[in-house]
């Protein structure tokens, strides 16, 4: 019989992380994606948090967002070649920068890593074959960790795309359930809400109760289809309340699952 585990959790602390830690057993690592910490930073982040606690980490944005970027430029993130990194192209140098964020996931005890690709990185055939091609190679050096990749912009349009670079790969796909369903329901489902009505991504944006119950029914959903675990990452600006109010739901739906 398949074991159900609910993961609920904020993209980034929103509160201080020792009382995060105490409501809390996932949370996604933002800061991975502006600029690498040090590994003595991340060995720190590990060592404070409980035995059980999970970390996600974002992947670092020289590999998925291009140079000219307003967040490389605020970032001040300054490398040789820069024209090799960003779009997932398969190039020696973005693999390189893949394998220090593989490195950093590691020291977290991490058994996921998001790649969050820009509206600019549009469907076309050049960004289709790089995507594979990336991720093959990504998946070569990254051990048994999973790697969850959401495409925005015109991806989520074609969902025959996104599911050859799954099928391609053995990656899955990462989604905003307000938005699209995964291409492909494997064992691992990861969730990212970003807000809803109005302009997607839509931060300001606050669950309300409807909105919630009506997550509770995707859940139930993938249960039945035999999901083992799914995670739930809020990342909107009342992401710690609304996280809260749903794991709340949860254990009052699903008893007897792990929340």
């Amino acid at each position: 019989m398949t074991k159900h585990v609910i993961k609920i959790g904020c993209c980034g602390f929103p509160v201080s992380r020792r009382k995060y830690f105490q409501t809390h057993r996932v949370v996604e690592v933002q800061q991975t994606f502006y600029r690498l910490p040090l590994e003595r930073t991340a060995e720190k982040w590990r060592n404070e948090a409980p035995e059980d606690f999970e970390f996600t980490v974002k992947a670092w944005q020289v590999i998925t967002h291009s140079p000219k970027s307003p967040t490389w430029r605020k970032a001040g993130i300054k490398l040789e070649k820069p024209e090799a990194y960003g779009s997932l192209k398969p190039t020696p140098e973005n693999i390189d920068a893949w394998r220090k964020i593989v490195n950093i996931a590691k020291i977290l005890h991490s058994k996921i890593i998001v790649v969050q690709t820009p509206p600019s990185f549009k469907m076309n055939d050049e960004n289709l074959r790089n995507a594979i091609e990336f991720f093959k190679k990504a998946r070569s050096v990254s051990g048994n960790i999973v790697i969850a990749w959401e495409p925005r912009g015109s991806w989520i349009n074609n969902p025959e795309s996104i599911r050859e670079v799954v099928e391609e790969t053995g990656i899955i796909h990462c989604v905003d359930p307000f938005i699209m369903d995964p291409v492909i329901l494997g064992d691992i489902v990861y969730l990212r809400l970003h807000g809803k009505n109005g302009k997607w991504p839509n931060y300001r944006y606050k669950y309300s109760d409807n909105d919630l119950e009506s997550l509770v029914s995707k859940i139930a959903r993938y249960i039945r289809e035999e999901c083992s675990e799914i995670y739930v990452m809020f990342n909107n600006v009342y992401m710690y309340d609304d996280s809260l109010a749903f794991k709340k739901k949860c254990i009052n739906v699903f008893q007897g699952k792990r929340i």
